[in-house]
């Protein structure tokens, strides 16, 4: 039986849906999973891969969540770039957390009809890790899906804008655009095409846990005109109500698109 919390919360939420405008849901949600570490030293966890654990349980919660409401596109932040520089007590870890969830994700994924896509620098991960995702990705790769799900890991705003360039410059040349010429080439839907994840409209809507009040490079180039939400919790102490906050927050504004 429930007890006076959790029942409370339970009215909480059906009221927040209630109250939800469904019309103006986002498209595409972005999400920061941040203070996974934090979240184990304060609540007295024997190690990182506890709060990582439950950190996959949370984003699995979340994805389910999503697809309740009829999101259409997310994309989670699990690794970036940056923490590749973090001891090995760390990432082992959180490496070995990763592996374990996608070796599971696939028929949860596919239950919910998500497509699937990594998207960023694969190429300074663990060849397990990257492996799983791989296995994970190629499992949803045949048939139709309603939904898609990115998971940016090694992921680095700036790398992709970089990365983006190349590849525009690179089709140029293969099509024997001369340097004088390049140029005139390239603006900025030029570059939009070659982005990680082009193929799916920007985010309308970016969340981040953990009280940081930062994007710090994610989805950079797609988040000009994009709505953000800062949550205080870690990111395995959120809550559905949390998200349906962020959700009536987000429905609430009036976007002007840098109008």
């Amino acid at each position: 039986m429930p007890g006076p919390r959790s029942l409370a919360y339970s009215i909480y939420e059906r009221r927040l849906l209630a109250h939800l405008d469904h019309a103006r849901l986002p498209r595409h949600i972005g999400i920061i999973l941040d203070g996974h570490r934090r979240y184990a030293r304060e609540s007295g966890l024997a190690s990182y891969t506890d709060s990582y654990r439950a950190g996959m349980a949370r984003f699995n919660d979340f994805l389910d969540w999503s697809h309740e409401l009829g999101v259409p596109v997310v994309t989670a932040w699990v690794l970036s770039r940056e923490n590749l520089v973090r001891p090995e007590s760390e990432l082992n870890p959180y490496f070995e957390v990763l592996g374990e969830f996608f070796g599971e994700l696939a028929q949860k994924a596919q239950a919910r009809g998500e497509r699937l896509r990594f998207i960023g620098s694969l190429d300074l991960l663990p060849s397990e890790l990257v492996g799983a995702a791989k296995r994970a990705e190629d499992a949803l790769s045949d048939g139709d899906a309603s939904r898609t799900l990115n998971i940016a890991m090694g992921y680095g705003g700036r790398q992709e804008i970089v990365d983006a360039a190349k590849d525009l410059v690179s089709r140029l040349a293969s099509e024997g655009v001369t340097a004088e010429e390049m140029a005139t080439h390239v603006d900025a839907d030029s570059l939009a095409r070659h982005m990680y994840s082009a193929d799916v409209p920007d985010p309308d809507l970016l969340i981040r846990t953990s009280g940081e009040s930062r994007l710090s490079g994610f989805l950079l180039w797609q988040s000009a005109y994009a709505e953000f939400v800062f949550v205080d919790v870690y990111w395995p102490a959120f809550r559905r109500v949390d998200f349906l906050r962020a959700l009536r927050d987000f429905t609430g504004r009036s976007r002007r698109f840098g109008r």
